[in-house]
């Protein structure tokens, strides 16, 4: 994504405001996640005291806090004419009588909640019973506040979650009016999801979808989302005589124009970081190139290498470098510092022409022809593998084929947040089911691909009150831009995925889990999980949201070699790009084997950092013979450029 669009500054005279920094993405939480994930982005919110009950809620009179009511004025005018530019934004690119795209998703949402108020509505003591449980809710708020205006000390009717950051400013418990605000918001969440949670007698995937509706919505109408019903905004407002609102609405406007009509929130500076120049510089050159993917080998660094090579198969929804952000973060770099020949896939971001290319195609043209072009610069037979995320997904499916096909080249393979059953696949099931993907299918169809931002859109969501909440709040209406992040610009830097590539992967795992089951077929060949016989290094992260640990424990005792389950503290991201010298988070492993996830996490042993060095250690046991450094290509193939390459650079 390009920088935002600089809007022209009209010419304010305002009392500068008091100093504030952006929301910073808290350690150790990233999303993903894309997957899209990204871990690691909950925004931080200034606890800057609110007033007295006493004071107005910005801090008393004009005078007092320094707001200038011409000034104000004028700032509100200008920002409605920036308002109007944003809606001139939004509607550019819609033509008269054609549907949005969200007109299918709407309706599919509250057909959903239809069911659970059908079921609320169709016995009329179930609804005044559930009618007067708020009731009673917002009653003893309001009696809580009387006697708080009173003067008397009581104790809350409710409170948010200790790591719920939307409520954190002082002034959300000093004044007695946004705490009671605050507290008749988390009585009605509590009381929708327990309308959901009781609903009987509703299909368990329509529940899920239930939930994960009533949650979104819940997490939308947050008081804290509001300039006019939160304390720390309306302070800004005031302090700024409402300068915050002017540039909020030009930020409004520039995402709208970068996303051509489609909101495209900022999550960081993207104009902070560059592939290739501050991220993923790691030295090494591309050695071989098809349509799907660039293949990269990586300079040596140490005397002797490791004489069995690793190939890396990324997942093609986002982009490898997230394994070669900065130099401290590298787990690429961190792999060749320990001797270990490292070749990496680089997908490419594929357009309309790739329209037909399939998994089998991926598995074939990508991990087959990566292992043919590894043992050409290396002059060994075989090769470990490691497949992240759905890379791993693939990778498992590639190794259940060359098992039925007797190719043994892969000597042994690590999974890193890989999920091979998807039974328990987490909230990202709750975009799957039969009508949902008809849907996504014709679009496709029509494209020839499907949007890396829908796929980004959906990953947010798993974590809306940490990756979309706190930049609409901190980019539209404090009017800041977001606080430059990496891990962030990498999340932001989504791919296409082939319309029949995805087809199949949404159908074949989170829809019918026929890879799971041995129903699934690639090239021809009967795809068997249980055949792969290979040793296995399986990850998993405590708080992954798009593959669950326990997804990823049974997933991985469907395999019949040797397996070492770890499990590694923090998210689907921030823990796994986890340097050991950052001595962040920690890692459990050596549970009990058997189909229980509990019992494993029960009995497992927990030791404290990363789990890198478990890793070195485990594979150097596979095969620890070293042989003198490599030089890329190994006088066989001639490198087409340096790394990261060309693909990696392509946006959406």
């Amino acid at each position: 994504m390009a920088p935002p669009v600089e809007m022209p500054a009209p010419h304010l005279t305002v009392v500068p405001p008091a100093p504030a920094e952006a929301p910073k993405p808290a350690a150790g939480k990233a999303s993903e996640t894309k997957v899209a994930s990204a871990e690691g982005a909950s925004a931080a919110t200034s606890r800057a005291r609110a007033p007295s009950p006493a004071a107005s809620p910005a801090g008393g009179d004009g005078a007092r806090s320094g707001m200038d009511v011409e000034v104000l004025a004028r700032n509100l005018a200008q920002m409605m004419e920036e308002g109007g530019k944003a809606m001139a934004a939004y509607l550019a690119p819609r033509h008269p009588g054609k549907t949005d795209d969200m007109a299918e998703d709407i309706a599919d949402a509250l057909k959903t909640v239809g069911h659970v108020a059908e079921y609320w509505m169709a016995d009329p003591q179930r609804t005044v019973e559930a009618q007067s449980r708020l009731m009673a809710g917002y009653l003893s708020v309001w009696a809580n506040t009387m006697k708080r205006l009173a003067g008397e000390e009581v104790a809350p009717v409710t409170k948010p979650d200790a790591k719920d950051a939307r409520f954190k400013d002082q002034g959300w418990s000093d004044s007695p009016i946004f705490d009671a605000l605050k507290q008749a918001y988390l009585v009605t969440a509590k009381w929708a999801e327990d309308m959901v949670e009781e609903a009987e007698g509703l299909d368990p995937h329509l529940k899920h979808k239930a939930e994960f509706l009533v949650r979104q919505v819940s997490n939308a109408i947050s008081p804290s989302n509001f300039v006019m019903t939160n304390p720390e905004l309306i302070r800004e407002t005031m302090s700024s005589s409402g300068e915050n609102l002017v540039k909020g609405m030009r930020n409004l406007t520039a995402d709208l124009i970068e996303g051509k009509g489609t909101l495209k929130i900022r999550q960081t500076d993207m104009s902070a970081f560059e592939v290739g120049r501050n991220l993923a510089t790691t030295p090494g050159k591309v050695i071989y190139e098809n349509e799907l993917m660039q293949l990269i080998q990586y300079e040596a660094t140490t005397a002797s290498v490791k004489k069995t090579p690793l190939l890396i198969v990324p997942p093609w929804i986002n982009k490898f470098y997230i394994l070669d952000l900065t130099a401290e973060k590298s787990f690429i770099k961190w792999l060749v510092d320990q001797g270990v020949s490292v070749f990496v896939i680089s997908w490419v971001n594929p357009d309309a022409r790739l329209a037909t290319k399939g998994f089998d195609d991926y598995m074939r043209e990508g991990i087959m022809t990566a292992l043919d072009q590894v043992a050409i610069a290396t002059g060994e037979r075989q090769a470990h593998a490691m497949g992240y995320c759905v890379g791993g997904t693939l990778l498992a499916t590639t190794l259940a084929y060359m098992a039925a096909t007797g190719d043994d080249r892969i000597a042994s393979a690590t999974f890193l947040t890989t999920q091979i059953d998807f039974t328990h696949a987490g909230d990202l099931k709750v975009f799957v089911d039969e009508d949902q993907l008809a849907s996504i299918e014709r679009k496709m169809k029509d494209m020839g691909y499907l949007e890396g931002s829908k796929m980004a859109s959906a990953f947010n969501l798993l974590r809306s009150n940490d990756l979309i909440w706190p930049y609409v709040v901190n980019n539209y209406m404090k009017g800041k831009a977001p606080f430059p992040f990496d891990l962030l610009f990498w999340n932001a830097d989504s791919t296409r995925m082939p319309a029949a590539n995805h087809s199949f992967y949404l159908r074949n795992c989170y829809l019918t889990n026929n890879i799971a089951r041995g129903l699934a077929e690639l090239g021809g060949v009967r795809i068997d999980v249980h055949k792969i016989s290979v040793p296995v290094y399986s990850l998993a992260t405590k708080e992954d949201h798009i593959a669950p640990p326990n997804s990823v424990y049974i997933g991985a005792n469907l395999l019949s070699g040797p397996v070492r389950y770890v499990l590694a503290g923090s998210g689907h991201i921030a823990g796994v790009v986890n340097p050991p010298a950052k001595g962040k988070y920690q890692y459990w492993a050596d549970g009990p084997t058997g189909p229980s996830f509990d019992l494993w996490l029960e009995g497992a042993r927990e030791s404290a950092g990363s789990w890198w060095p478990d890793w070195i250690s485990w594979f150097s046991a596979q095969h620890p013979d070293e042989v003198p450094a490599r030089t890329i290509g190994g006088d066989r193939l001639t490198p087409i450029e340096d790394a990261p390459g060309r693909y990696v650079r392509a946006r959406s």
